[in-house]
This record gives structure tokens, sequence and C-alpha cells, in this order.
């Protein structure tokens, strides 16, 4: 095997070199590797058995590696046939302190950590009595700017879904005058899914979105088809999301009338089913279209667009499921557009371990019962959230991102000027980076050799490469990338 390095640094060695640069370092895990380390192919002999084993279980054909996770460790992901892999994808984005940090397993030491973890509960009738405490100080305290309520869930899926709720809610209590209070008919009606209880409403998203799998979310999703297909659906409006010509610099003519193209076609159809009988009560909407293609819209955007959610009275939400939690350089990604006002709603999930929303009081739902489900999140990964909002906060770790952020941005440039025939369109902010392959055979290839050298990135849309590594991901391992990504694009190109 041509690649060959030693897998893990001794830990004494690892130490004495961490005093010397303690400045620099302090946030890197004792013991990483230094470098992948493959033994075997890419699935290997033993992911291979279990793939087979798994298979007469449950369908599995998405799986990779089946994944050592008590030798895994900071950015590197250990299968179980003993390959040393640089998650460069971090299990789609969910992996903010990379693999077994420390700090982490100290935490979950503590005895009342153990008691939150064992006794878990309905969060919605017997909460801890440290839940008010834990909601103020980890969830509100990083909350968006200006974004003071917060609703806990388990996932990105069932945050918007139940976010769209809200919206719907929302949107009827503003119709209603404020009343909050049912007439006999609007109940009896929503039992038979039928007007007045169950009105017809809408919410507009855009082509290129993915918001979930549960089926008010699929109706919001336009990534791929395999996520829709043969599910009935809601027949809501859907506008173009912005399409760039990169590089962003030399297309500024070009992106701004897509910009305004794009954003004619939210009103008009905003206009169009508001005549229809159906009036959009929310409007739905990525920082970053992340599944969709790692495809960007400009500040500019993304003002014009609440100011259109403003003028017709629609719920802006911005889905953070995946941009949230640092990625980007800043906590939130719609952070970067500095908006006049905060968004209705920010949804979150992935990197903050558990899901859920954030909103203005203007959304809050009074009545018991409207947004209810037995778990309502989960104290457990709040625990977790916790002690990760320690490490990024002492560690500076929305800084290392900005800088590590820069190293890729520049060498992706690079590269895609080497290679221009073989990629094409760097972008994104921090270390939430992507680039386009030529084809989608291309893409493939890019991705699957660089697994064989040692590297996990991820695909998105049809054409592009995404990268989602750790909040802990630092200068030495984008190099490697980089360095690994440059082989693999010599070898394409004969």
């Amino acid at each position: 095997m041509a690649l060959r390095h030693k897998m893990i640094v001794n830990a004494n060695t690892f130490g004495r070199l961490m005093k010397q640069q303690v400045r620099l370092f302090s946030y890197a895990i004792p013991g990483e590797p230094s470098a992948p380390y493959l033994q075997t192919p890419v699935p290997g002999p033993k992911s291979k058995e279990l793939m087979k084993e798994m298979e007469k279980i449950q369908q599995s054909g998405t799986v990779q590696i089946f994944v050592d996770y008590e030798k895994s460790l900071g950015n590197y992901i250990v299968d179980c046939d003993g390959n040393a892999l640089l998650d460069v994808y971090a299990q789609i984005a969910s992996m903010p302190l990379g693999y077994n940090h420390p700090h982490l397993h100290k935490v979950l030491k503590k005895d009342s950590s153990i008691a939150t973890l064992v006794n878990r509960p309905a969060l919605g009738v017997f909460p801890g009595k440290d839940w008010p405490e834990k909601l103020n100080n980890v969830l509100l305290k990083n909350a968006p700017p200006k974004l003071n309520m917060v609703t806990t869930m388990m996932c990105g899926s069932c945050s918007n879904e139940n976010a769209y709720k809200m919206i719907f809610m929302a949107y009827m209590r503003k119709q209603r005058g404020g009343r909050e209070q049912f007439t006999k008919e609007e109940e009896e009606s929503c039992m038979i899914n039928q007007p007045p209880g169950a009105p017809k409403l809408s919410l507009l998203s855009f082509m290129g979105a993915f918001h979930g799998r549960t089926m008010g979310c699929l109706a919001t999703t336009h990534s791929k088809a395999v996520h829709k297909i043969d599910v009935p659906s809601l027949d809501w409006p859907i506008a173009d999301f912005p399409q760039y010509k990169y590089p962003l610099s030399e297309n500024v003519r070009e992106n701004k009338a897509e910009d305004e193209r794009c954003l004619s076609k939210v009103e008009d159809l905003i206009n169009t089913w508001n005549k229809k009988g159906m009036p959009v009560a929310g409007i739905v909407v990525e920082p970053i279209q992340s599944e969709g293609g790692d495809n960007e819209a400009s500040p500019e955007f993304f003002h014009k667009l609440q100011a259109i959610s403003k003028k017709y009275g629609c719920g802006l939400l911005i889905d953070e499921v995946q941009t949230g939690c640092g990625a980007t350089g800043k906590m939130w990604c719609h952070e970067h557009f500095n908006l006049p006002h905060p968004p209705d709603v920010v949804t979150f999930s992935k990197k903050m371990q558990l899901g859920g929303y954030y909103h203005t009081e203007e959304f809050m739902i009074n009545t018991p019962l409207r947004i209810f489900n037995t778990w309502l999140g989960d104290p457990g990964k709040i625990v977790l959230l916790e002690g990760i909002m320690d490490v990024i906060r002492k560690e500076k770790l929305l800084d290392l991102v900005e800088s590590v952020g820069q190293v890729l941005e520049v060498g992706l440039n690079d590269l895609s000027k080497k290679y221009s025939n073989i990629i094409n369109s760097p972008r994104g902010r921090g270390t939430f980076r992507a680039f386009n392959g030529s084809t989608t055979e291309v893409r493939n290839q890019i991705t699957n050799k660089l697994k064989q050298k040692g590297i996990i990135a991820g695909g998105s849309g049809d054409i592009a490469v995404r990268m989602r590594p750790s909040l802990v991901f630092q200068k030495q391992h984008a190099e490697i990338f980089l360095s690994s990504l440059n082989d693999v694009l010599k070898e394409i190109n004969g």
C-alpha cells in the first residue's frame, strides 16, 4: 500500500510538543493520528462482512464502513479493519469536536451527567429541576442574536416539522385577531382534515432545498428524487434558488441579476398562491443549500427575501440544521448576512447534538399540547452541548474555523485553476466548503479515490464535493486534505 504513515503519535512526545506550541495548538487532542493510515482497501474485509450481516436485517446500501468508535480520535475515524481516515465529513456535519474529545469524556463521567442519561424524562411533563437553567445557560446563551425563545426537539426533521406547525398556528392566530380559543366548527372540521379547522395554507420553499424526510418537511425538500418518489405530498409553492457563476468576483453583474430573478419569482408565487386561496404563511430557506449542492446566496438576497416576508406577513424560517454551530466561522451562518431584523424562526440540530428551534415571542404558542411529543429533546444531549460550548469558547474555535477556512479557500482556488477541466466553482464560508466536479461521474471518482487515500469527504447535489470537518480541524489537516486532493486530481487528469 502506497499510503503508509505512523497511525498514533506517542502520547508523551505529543505532550512535549503541545507544551512548546500551546498558544497555537492548545485545542489539539493528544494521541490523534498524525496522518491517515491504511492497512486494507476501504471498505476492508471486516466491513464487507458486517455489511453482508446487516443486509439480512435492513437496507444498508448507504453504509461506507463500520467504525471502531473507541479507537477513533480527534479528526480521525478508525474503521473495524484498522484503517485511520481523516474525516472531512464528520458524520454529515454533526461532530463539533471530532471523536472522543477528552473534555466530553470528563463531562460524562460526572454523577449528575450519568443521572441525566439514565433517567431520561418526558420533558413536556416531567422536566428535571435544572432544565430551565440548562435552557438559559446552554441554548439561549448561544442563540441567534435577538431570538429569546427556544423549543427543543430530537432531530432536524422534527425540528422543521414542528416549526412549520408553529408558523401556521401563529398565522391563523393573527387571522383571528389574536384569539387562540377555537370555535366548535373549527374543532370538528380539523378532525376530518377540512377547513376552517384545517385551513388551506402553504409554505414557500426553494428548488434544491433539503429540510428533512418527514411528511411536511418532504413537501419543502427538492434536492433528490430518491427522497420523495412514491410519497404523496402537499401542493405548495417552490421558488428558484440563485445559481451563481464563479468566481463570484468576476460575475457580480450576472449574479445580481440572478438574485433579482429569483426574488421576483418569490413575490410572484406569494401573490399567485394568495389568489388561489392558499396563502403563504411562511418561507423556509437554508443559508447555504447543503444537501442540494452547496448553493450559496448573497447577503443582499437574504435582505430582500426578509423584506418580502415582512411585506406579505410570511414567517421567515432559516434552517440552520447543517450550517449552525460554528462551521462557517460564526455560530449561525445567517449572522454573515447582517439582517436588519432577526429571522422569525431558526431551526437547529446536527452539531448542536439535539434538535429544536429558536423563535421570536410573536410566534410563541401558548396553548398546551399544540406543540408536543414525548421526549421534546434530550437532556443528555444538553450535557454534551454544554461541554462542547465550553471548548468552543475556551479554545476560540470559531477563530480557528475562520483561519483554517482561509487555507482551504486558497488551496481549492489554486487546485481549481490547476485542474480547471476537472473541478470548478470552489465556494463556502469558514471550513464549510465545496467545489464541483465537471460531471457526476468525476465527482464520484474524486470522493472514492480520496477514500482510498484515507480521506472521508462527502457529495452534495449532482456534482459537488462537500467538506464538513469538525471545529477542531486545523491547518495540518487542511494541508493533508489538499495534498491528497491534488494527487487524486492528478490521477484523474492522467
